[in-house]
């Protein structure tokens, strides 16, 4: 899918705890398989809010996604709502864009789900 992404500050806080998040409790939250903030991922600081995920608890949380900037690609871990794109970390909007994440603020790429063995879980 053709879509948006920008940054939110709040995805690159390590510190920053999963239960703030859309997919933190519930059948579908991420809580009750070990993940506390957003370090205990293993792909931290790649994950943010997706445009897939409409609401707490939702089907889409934990889901994968290889999205394409240029000529660079990074996976991002879906752990959020965004309804105007991709949202994810300043850190990873840096690694696609080669370091103009604040210059740029919200570019157009290509998103495509991957397994979630992509973004570590």
């Amino acid at each position: 899918m053709t879509t948006f992404l920008a940054y939110d500050a709040i995805y690159g806080d390590a510190s920053c705890p999963l239960s703030s998040l859309a997919c933190s409790d519930g059948s579908n939250g991420l809580e009750s398989k070990g993940y506390t903030t957003l370090s205990s991922f293993s792909n931290f600081p790649y994950l943010g809010g997706a445009p897939t995920i409409a609401n707490w608890n939702d089907a889409n949380c934990g889901k994968c996604y290889a999205i394409s900037y240029a000529k660079n690609t990074i996976n991002v871990l879906a752990l959020d709502v965004s309804k105007d794109g991709f949202t994810v970390s300043p850190q990873a909007m840096n690694v696609l864009t080669n370091g103009q994440a604040s210059a740029l603020g919200r570019v157009e790429v290509t998103a495509t789900e991957v397994p979630a063995s992509e973004c570590g879980l």
